[in-house]
């Protein structure tokens, strides 16, 4: 059985684990690209242009799935306007594609004076409230494994990261000319890129499909991982 490339982009303060549950549950059908952001120089950041010619270089030639998270959502939109001749899937999970105004601009670089000024562990703190509901924050496990994660990619990745997300550009305009079949995914109760973020581009992107979960914050890949392996299955093999 010949596997489908398949690649997947993380967010902000998302390494590959990530998508740990998903490299498991799809390698029997997916040879799976997941990039490390720790492994890029930091210049990458320079623009979401550079970010998006690296992330697609870590990919064998020929053409592959796409998904992304959050970051990675947007990321994945950037690679269609020079790749899209070599995505014959896309993914979008808990992301948006609209632009930053002038007040969302001014809380990511607060958030970024925060972690020069020492206090990088804050910052995780207030992103938690973002990435998992109230209701799952009694659960230790998952909360240790997204704080691993964050972690990982550390205060300078983390900074560089949010400064490329504070000035980006509205990007709805560019999602009618999508023509891959394309899966929107968001969890229910996603604080930091809410459902209507999902349900506007669902109307703008051709033939896409609203994929909700229920019970579940922003990283659906770790709060429900059988499910968001069981969605990315079936958007894997459909024809």
């Amino acid at each position: 059985m010949v596997k489908i490339p398949l690649l997947l982009v993380p967010g902000v303060l998302c390494s590959p684990r990530l998508f740990t549950a998903q490299v498991a549950a799809l390698g029997d059908i997916a040879e799976i690209v997941v990039p490390d952001w720790r492994r890029a120089p930091l210049s990458i950041w320079d623009s979401w242009e550079t970010a998006a010619r690296w992330v697609v270089a870590q990919m064998p030639p020929g053409k592959f799935a796409l998904a992304g998270l959050s970051l990675g959502g947007m990321l994945s939109i950037e690679i269609m306007q020079f790749a899209a001749e070599r995505v014959t899937k896309l993914a979008l999970l808990d992301t948006g594609m609209r632009g930053q105004n002038d007040a969302e601009r001014a809380v990511r670089r607060a958030r970024i004076r925060l972690a020069d000024e020492g206090h990088f562990e804050l910052v995780l703190g207030l992103q938690m409230s973002r990435f998992i509901p109230a209701y799952r924050l009694p659960d230790k496990k998952l909360v240790d494994e997204v704080m691993t994660m964050c972690g990982e990619i550390g205060v300078e990745i983390y900074k560089r990261q949010e400064e490329l997300a504070a000035i980006r550009a509205d990007r709805r305009p560019d999602l009618p000319r999508i023509k891959c079949p394309t899966i929107v995914v968001c969890g229910r109760d996603d604080a930091a890129t809410p459902l209507f973020l999902s349900e506007e581009m669902v109307k703008a992107i051709p033939a896409a499909a609203l994929v909700i979960v229920e019970q579940c914050g922003h990283l659906v890949t770790m709060e429900r991982p059988e499910e968001t392996s069981t969605i990315l299955r079936r958007w894997l093999q459909s024809s």
